[in-house]
């Protein structure tokens, strides 16, 4: 997207805000949520291009309060003030109408204070034109399949008290797998908001090592613990488990979470586990959807112990808690897993026997309570003997306890970490990803 063509949503934005403080009445409070992108989307399969093209996408949220009520209307935007002013001014009366039908909301929280942000990161991406040839020249003799997507996502909130904030970023995503004619395959993301050509080479190179390892015949272990090395990746989907039911302050308050056994101290995870959410890589927008700010490092797990929880004004208000801007549904937004002592080239060494995971899936509470996760290996998972990869294995399911793979089985994290990018593209290009290194765990349960 064009600087010029930034600058008109931004000054549509902002007209439509100070629009609508003008047309409110006296005791009615709104606020103003923005989600808005120009992104080319290409699909690949078989190292061919299938499907390639640019959305432009925006859209708004407009919620109006007034005598403890609240309702919402969602509607595009499109930068030209007069179309979407005509679509906010019917929403507002719509909106009007319906309210005085509504129940009160004892928790409803009002906008309040002068929040201001202004953030604009420029990247430097590949151009359109040139998006398939660089993909594709190191891999043309492979299968790959995958998606890129890139361009600028832009996110901003307004409302009636004043607050305004505008972030806009440029990024990519690339979320690829190579296969072999028997299925197996080796999954990889890269991402950033800077092309770099020769850490791309490094990710396809490390990839296609692995994929000469596929062609092993495979190994089928029977169920049982074993030693498991799992790379950032699978860290990553484990890490995400916690904004389900977990670090959320209203789900330890109404028992629904997984972590309430250590708020309450009776369990206690490793010394080497710390956990934070940490917004100054600047990928996502530190401002919520009540334009509070978050701070820049909030640390959730210190060493095995949970010190803070994520709580949003409306938790606050029924708890008698302090808010610390967290979103709606207090779900990790910017999460980092601070590195350990475990050197990249003695990973296999310290392995000795056992598994190498790449990625997981299909991840489900087993059982919420004591932290219980079942899911299966996928991608490029291999059996380990005496430091050496020996064979693919087939897909194995597990059940495990956090309070034991990060906790009193957890032997060392690595010294490194890797960016594992959100990929999600539903209604909107998801923002941000989780910053993790990967783990070396004792005894780690598969059930099948």
């Amino acid at each position: 997207m064009k600087i010029e063509e930034l600058s008109t949503l931004e000054i549509s934005f902002n007209q439509l805000i100070e629009t609508l403080i003008i047309k409110k009445s006296e005791d009615e409070q709104f606020t103003v949520r923005l989600s808005s992108e120009r992104s080319q989307f290409t699909r690949f399969n078989h190292a061919k291009v299938r499907q390639t093209g640019c959305v432009a996408d925006g859209w708004i949220e407009l919620t109006l309060m007034k005598d403890g009520r609240s309702s919402s209307r969602q509607f595009p935007f499109t930068g030209n003030w007069d179309r979407d002013w005509q679509l906010v001014y019917s929403a507002l009366q719509e909106l009007r109408d319906e309210l005085i039908l509504l129940p009160i909301d004892p928790y409803l929280v009002l906008p309040s204070g002068n929040n201001t942000s202004r953030e604009i990161h420029s990247g430097n991406l590949l151009s359109e034109e040139a998006v398939v040839t660089t993909i594709l020249e190191l891999v043309s003799e492979l299968d790959f399949t995958g998606i890129y997507a890139g361009g600028v996502v832009i996110k901003a909130y307004g409302d009636s008290s004043g607050q305004k904030h505008w972030f806009a970023t440029d990024s990519f995503t690339l979320d690829y797998s190579l296969f072999i004619k028997s299925g197996q395959a080796v999954k990889g993301t890269f991402a950033g908001s800077d092309w770099d050509k020769d850490a791309y080479i490094a990710k396809i190179n490390e990839a296609k090592k692995q994929l000469e390892l596929l062609y092993r015949p495979t190994k089928e272990l029977p169920r049982g613990q074993y030693k498991t090395y799992f790379a950032p990746a699978a860290v990553a989907d484990l890490l995400m488990m916690l904004s389900w039911g977990s670090v959320s302050e209203a789900d330890i308050q109404q028992g629904n979470s997984s972590l309430a056994a250590l708020w309450r101290q009776e369990k206690q995870l490793s010394l080497k586990f710390s956990l934070k959410e940490n917004f100054q890589r600047g990928l996502v927008p530190r401002f919520n959807e009540l334009g509070e700010i978050a701070a820049l490092e909030l640390p959730i797990i210190e060493k095995g112990y949970l010190v803070n929880t994520l709580v949003n004004s409306r938790t606050a208000k029924e708890y008698g808690k302090v808010a610390n801007g967290a979103n709606g549904s207090e779900t990790l937004r910017a999460p980092e897993v601070s590195p350990g002592n475990l050197v990249f080239d003695q990973i296999l060494p310290s392995l000795d026997t056992g598994l190498y995971v790449s990625n997981l899936h299909y991840l489900n509470w087993s059982d919420r309570q004591t932290g219980r996760i079942t899911g299966m290996t996928r991608y490029a998972c291999f059996w380990v003997e005496n430091g050496e990869i020996i064979a693919p294995i087939e897909n194995l399911r597990f059940d495990e306890s956090l309070y034991r793979f990060w906790g009193e089985n957890l032997i060392d994290l690595t010294t490194f970490q890797e960016f594992i990018p959100e990929v999600g593209t539903y209604e909107s290009r998801q923002l941000g990803g989780s910053l993790v290194p990967g783990m070396l765990v004792e005894d780690f349960t598969y059930t099948l």
